[in-house]
């Protein structure tokens, strides 16, 4: 049974996603539908978490906009997702760097 899941499981996974890890700055393309109309946006921020695996990996990526934190969590493998820049490799020292919410500016 595990042998048909990882089989199908590889169809959905993509190749070309960066290996990036919490604390890194990352920039992620979006496609967006509104209406009729379709366009990317991007979201950048700092990568807080990962977890899952296969192709259902998730990443959560938090930014400040006018003010305001913003935190989304965007399935990688999902064919919403253009692509997934790595800006700026982090030295974060935990796995979950949640100390980042706290603070006003990073």
């Amino acid at each position: 049974m595990d042998e048909i899941m990882n089989k199908v499981e590889s169809d959905f996974i993509k190749g070309d996603v960066p290996d990036v890890s919490p604390g890194d700055k990352v920039r992620v393309h979006e496609h967006v539908q509104e209406g009729s109309k379709e366009r990317i946006q991007v979201f950048e921020g700092v990568l807080l978490k990962k977890s899952g695996s296969g192709a259902n990996k998730m990443i959560t990526v938090r930014k400040h906009s006018s003010g305001i934190g913003v935190e989304k969590t965007l399935p990688i493998h999902s064919p919403k997702i253009e692509k997934i820049e790595l800006v700026k490799k982090g030295n974060s020292r935990q796995a979950r760097p949640y100390y980042l919410r706290r603070q006003r500016k990073y």
